[in-house]
């Protein structure tokens, strides 16, 4: 006799949402290291934070990929319902507070524009 477990609803709901955010994340990544400052351009970067983005050291990249898909990751593995989406999570959560470290603390980035600012 094996009873199988119904998915809560709630957890649905947040690997969904989760997903549908980290998405955007990875589409951000994939598109700002592969078209670069094309696609900075048509986001609505000024000439300063492209250059900004431009000259960040090879190092950073390395948390700015196990945070972005760290997290793509864990909500896939959340929404199959593993284990491993804690680990995944928390892998990038780690890295994304190195990248912010870097990006407040290291070498902050050039002021926003007024419609950039709400983004950062």
């Amino acid at each position: 006799m094996s009873e199988t477990v119904k998915t809560p609803l709630h957890l649905w709901l947040v690997g969904v949402l989760s997903l549908s955010w980290n998405g955007f994340g990875a589409f951000d990544f994939i598109q700002t290291t592969t078209r670069g400052e094309a696609y900075m351009r048509e986001m609505g970067f000024d000439q300063a934070m492209i250059d900004y983005h431009l000259a960040m050291p090879a190092w950073i990249y390395v948390p700015w990929t196990l945070g972005v898909w760290g997290a793509v990751i864990g909500s896939v593995l959340l929404l199959l319902r593993r284990r491993w989406a804690v680990q995944a999570f928390a892998l990038s959560l780690v890295a994304a507070l190195a990248s912010l470290i870097y990006g407040k603390f290291i070498d902050p980035p050039p002021p926003a524009r007024a419609e950039m600012a709400a983004m950062g």
